[in-house]
């Protein structure tokens, strides 16, 4: 049914326009902020998921190695016969 009065139906095309448009600025706005973000935060020195696990693997391993190798050079000084060590601070 359309209104009697084309002042009205002037003014609700003119609002309804105003709100597409408004519709569009929100969009393009939020597009723009967000190309925005990914090239701010794409310029800093982060890195990605897969590279922080591949290096905490690598890092777990080393640490694990590491107690091993504690562990063996411990039973090793365990095993040596010690020596008494000369006093070189004393003259003979």
């Amino acid at each position: 049914m359309q209104s009697e009065n084309r002042f009205f139906d002037d003014l609700v095309r003119v609002m309804n326009g105003a709100a597409g448009t408004v519709a569009g600025m929100t969009r393009e706005a939020q597009a723009g902020f967000s190309e925005r973000m990914k090239e701010w935060v794409g310029g800093m020195d982060f890195v990605s998921r897969d590279e922080f696990e591949a290096v905490k693997a690598m890092a777990i391993a080393a640490r694990e190695e590491n107690e091993q190798l504690r562990a063996r050079l411990d039973a090793l000084e365990a095993a040596k016969p010690k020596k008494a060590k000369p006093d070189l601070g004393k003259p003979a």
